[in-house]
């Protein structure tokens, strides 16, 4: 970033800053300086307390804070401020009250612009912003993903009461919706590799302390579930098994990549558990592939049998898979 570059940015956030104190516009205040134009510093613990405290209150207070911060996010064209918006949208999916995180839920699944796609993010401004505008890019497409697997699993991901009888509940779900859960999960973990090398940028690398962070709650939620499917096995049918194998297999593709990039993050021997249970369901499959083929040949028919059946008296008719028309 040039010298230049580095000025106007400090007289933006100086100038916004004003205005907003002027106008006694809290969130808007506390918003700008966790998300200043300087693309080597991540904003600060204390700035993103001060931006959660603005939006805690009723759900109109909350809502107005999430709009700010999505509308800051959707309005710029600079690397770092977006990135930082992304680090503060990240914060209250593990930090933010009941109510923040609930105007969160609705980013993208509510209909209408989806602020969280920001796929032709580009900042040309210099080769600093260029580098950071895939970060921007990766970043984004990650906290979307983040925000559908909560979805899906019904709570936010790394929230203090994600793990209340997590075994009990899984336990009463059904197999398509154990599925369901698995499979964004892996969908996760799945974007999670296809993050960019670090640069030694202090923001950047506190975006791979969060990604770190998340790769860490992913998986343990994936081991619970794994852990779930190896005792249901046997009960599965066969397009379930099917699908469990899938699911298996592109998890475990990501294994070496997620080995290389998730140094000194804990491992809690799901690799071993994912190609145990795959094996076992491969093999179930298997059988239950046996068992098809072996229905399908019970039904075939004579060639003889077959050829009767094509002739028809006037007393016949067709009958409709819906059971309410007929041809007589």
């Amino acid at each position: 970033m040039t010298k230049l570059t580095r000025l106007i940015g400090i007289i933006k956030d100086k100038a916004s800053q004003s205005k907003a104190a002027l106008l006694s516009q809290r969130t808007t205040l506390s918003l700008l300086r966790a998300t200043s134009h300087d693309c080597f510093t991540p904003p600060t613990r204390k700035q993103l307390a001060t931006l959660l405290s603005s939006g805690d209150g009723p759900r109109a207070t909350a809502s107005a804070a999430v709009e700010v911060l999505m509308d800051r996010l959707q309005g710029t064209n600079n690397a770092a401020v977006a990135l930082k918006c992304l680090i503060a949208v990240h914060h209250i999916t593990r930090h933010g009250s009941f109510i923040l995180q609930d105007q969160l839920s609705v980013y993208p699944s509510a209909g209408g612009r989806n602020y969280l796609n920001l796929s032709n993010f580009r900042h040309r401004a210099d080769p600093a912003s260029w580098e950071l505008s895939s970060w921007v890019r990766w970043f984004a497409q990650h906290i979307e993903q983040l925000l559908c697997a909560s979805r899906s699993l019904g709570f936010f991901l790394g929230a203090p009461n994600a793990a209340t009888d997590r075994e009990d509940r899984l336990s009463g779900l059904a197999n398509a919706d154990l599925l369901t859960e698995f499979d964004s999960l892996v969908a996760l973990v799945e974007g999670i590799c296809k993050r960019p090398e670090p640069n030694g940028n202090r923001l950047v690398e506190e975006i791979v302390n969060l990604a770190r962070g998340d790769w860490g709650v992913v998986q343990i939620e994936a081991r619970v579930r794994v852990s779930e499917f190896r005792e249901r096995l046997g009960g599965f049918t066969f397009g379930e098994a099917v699908e469990l194998v899938c699911c298996l297999k592109r998890l475990e593709q990501c294994e070496e990549r997620i080995m290389g990039m998730m140094e000194g993050a804990m491992e809690l021997r799901l690799w071993d558990l994912v190609r145990e249970v795959k094996d076992k369901a491969g093999i179930e499959v298997y059988r239950e592939e046996g068992k098809v083929r072996k229905e399908t040949r019970k039904l075939r028919v004579s060639e003889s049998d077959r050829f009767s059946t094509r002739v028809l008296n006037s007393r016949d008719f067709l009958r409709f898979p819906s059971g309410r028309l007929t041809l007589l």
